[in-house]
């Protein structure tokens, strides 16, 4: 099958009509790089944070090989994978983590503008360290989403920067020059006793986001409990809290964000706590089977990349769902405009209110 960008799927991401695998974009960064993508040798093209396969695989149909890929969300690497595999692409890439052999050495560099500051300071440092120094970059976005702060943070580490042409209501920044090169590193910050890890792009940075707060000040006594699950954990906030407070207990945390999982790690690992706490990069709890688990927390996400969306945690209160065991419980906190409630009780089973603010809910569902 030939390659069509209109043929990209978003799977096993939600999809939807007005969720698109790709978007002017995605075509105005391989527009604005296909000079430099046509000359730079084979090995030595990076991809950053591809939505679903739409950089890659463009420039891979344009005779690329040697790709290398970093994506946060696991979704969206699994996706390119399965796009690749329809095309007959598989073998122009490899997905890596945000880490030096990603970059080192590239001369082009595709990257989808991260809405997080701290997350491209993260991307943008990495690649002046580690890339060749006559890499060039092409980060672009949507007009609504990119500002100007984006300009300063790359001429941090970068002596030039240009602006292309908007188009569609996108726009690429260009830059050149690497200098004062550094690795990623979580930045950590100590809330009431608890020290939060976040590196770039995990939600809320090294705050504790309201509606984890009210949740962590809600969570049950577990010591009747050997283990606990984290869904969704973001920077290991409640996972942490849960292993504080029980010295026996056990918690696995997931999250399909690889800077979430980095800044969970980070997390415990400040808390004294790394040795008891897993910390997976999954797709909701994939990893683990059918009716195994007493307890999952859960502060679902209300959002895929830019778009946001009611349909993410009904997912996760499905899965939540299929792992618990007759007579386990998920405590979730959410939003109270959502109006999850018959939602719980509808995919996990009866679901009383825990405790309400004048923003959240905090619900205990008991499986069926």
């Amino acid at each position: 099958m030939d390659y069509s960008p209109a043929e990209l799927r978003r799977w096993p991401d939600l999809e939807g009509p007005d969720l698109a695998a790709s978007d002017a974009a995605d075509r105005l960064i391989l527009d604005e790089s296909s000079a430099a993508r046509r000359t730079a040798p084979t090995g030595t093209l990076v991809v950053i944070g591809d939505g679903y396969g739409a950089l890659t695989l463009g420039a891979a149909a344009d005779g690329a090989r040697g790709i290398r890929v970093h994506q946060d969300a696991l979704t969206g690497e699994r996706a390119l994978a399965a796009n690749a595999e329809r095309f007959g692409l598989a073998s122009a890439f490899e997905s890596l983590p945000l880490s030096e052999p990603l970059v080192r050495g590239a001369r082009v560099v595709l990257l989808r503008l991260p809405r997080s500051l701290d997350a491209l300071r993260d991307i943008a440092g990495l690649i002046a360290a580690h890339s060749a120094p006559d890499v060039v970059v092409f980060a672009g976005g949507r007009v609504k989403h990119m500002a100007l702060t984006m300009n300063d943070v790359l001429r941090e580490h970068f002596d030039r920067v240009d602006v292309s042409h908007a188009r569609q209501k996108s726009r690429v920044l260009i830059a050149r020059g690497p200098h004062s090169g550094r690795d990623p590193e979580a930045r950590c910050e100590t809330h009431d006793g608890l020290t939060v890890c976040a590196y770039g792009g995990a939600f809320a940075g090294p705050s504790i986001d309201i509606g984890t707060r009210f949740l962590r000040e809600h969570l049950p006594d577990l010591s009747r409990l050997d283990r606990a699950v984290d869904l969704a954990c973001g920077t290991g906030v409640i996972a942490t809290s849960l292993a504080l407070r029980h010295p026996e207990l056990r918690v696995y945390a997931c999250d399909q964000s690889a800077a979430a999982v980095a800044s969970t790690r980070a997390t415990a690992d400040a808390n004294g706590v790394g040795d008891r706490i897993e910390v997976v990069r999954d797709d909701m709890l994939g990893a683990l089977p059918a009716a195994s688990e007493e307890f999952i927390a859960l502060n679902p996400p209300f959002h895929i990349g830019a778009a946001v969306t009611e349909s993410v945690a009904p997912r996760l209160f499905a899965d939540a769902a299929r792992v618990l065991r007759t007579g386990g419980e998920l405590w979730a906190v959410w939003n109270s405009a959502l109006q999850y409630r018959a939602a719980l009780d509808r995919l996990v089973g009866p679901t009383r209110q825990v405790a309400r603010n004048a923003k959240f809910t905090v619900t205990a569902s008991i499986k069926r």
